[in-house]
Formats: structure tokens, sequence, C-alpha cells
């Protein structure tokens, strides 16, 4: 399975669970440790951790090996390492505090799911 098919499968999983936000950054070329990360956002911890289990859940049925998961503890931020794709699913507090779409302002974004908009993927 190529990168796109892996970043479809889990921004549609995550969809799946209504996250307030859900954004594709593009770093090819920017960074050295992986090529893409999908930030997902959620108002609460238990609904952090509902969009992981899924996301998981989706990419292990096409046997897609995740590498690495942290952040289970208190789940305000978890992380989910498929080596080229890296997601981050924050809660509302964390997610605006470490704002990591303005860390990478220089990456091309492509916002799937806009705040407050529970549109389809775009």
């Amino acid at each position: 399975m190529d990168t796109e098919e892996l970043l479809q499968l889990a921004a549609a999983a995550a969809s799946e669970v209504k996250p307030t936000s859900l954004v594709h950054l593009d770093l090819r070329g920017l960074c050295s440790f992986t090529d893409h990360f999908l930030i997902a956002s959620a108002p609460s911890v238990r609904q952090v951790r509902s969009i992981a289990e899924r996301i998981e859940e989706q990419l292990r049925e096409k046997q897609i090996r995740m590498l690495h998961r942290e952040g289970d503890r208190e789940a305000r931020w978890i992380l989910l390492d498929y080596n080229d794709v890296i997601i981050h699913i924050f809660d509302e507090e964390t997610w605006l505090y470490y704002d990591l779409e303005g860390l990478w302002a220089d990456a091309p974004k492509r916002e799937l799911v806009r705040r407050g908009y529970k549109g389809p993927l775009g």
C-alpha cells in the first residue's frame, strides 16, 4: 500500500469518529523523520482515544504495521507512527498549546475537516 492510500484510510477512519479538525501536512523535503503528519483534534480525551483506536483498527485490518504508539496514559495527545505518516490526535487544549500546524507552517496543508464543519473529506 502506498503512502497516499494509507493517508486516505487513516483520514476516513478518523472522520468516522467526528474529529473537530483533521489536517494533512505534507512534510516531504522539510522533515528528516517522516513525510506526512495527519493531525486530528477532538473535544474530549475519550474521543481522542476513540479516534486513535479506530485508525489503528482500520489500518491493522489492511495489515499496515504501526511502528510506535505513545500518549495513551493521559490521552491528551496520542501519536501513531507509521513511518512515512505520523498521526497526531489531540484534545482541544493540547492541540492549541502545541500548534503543530504553526510549527510546520512552511508545509503544504490540506484541511480534511475544518473546525465546526462536519462535511465530507475534501
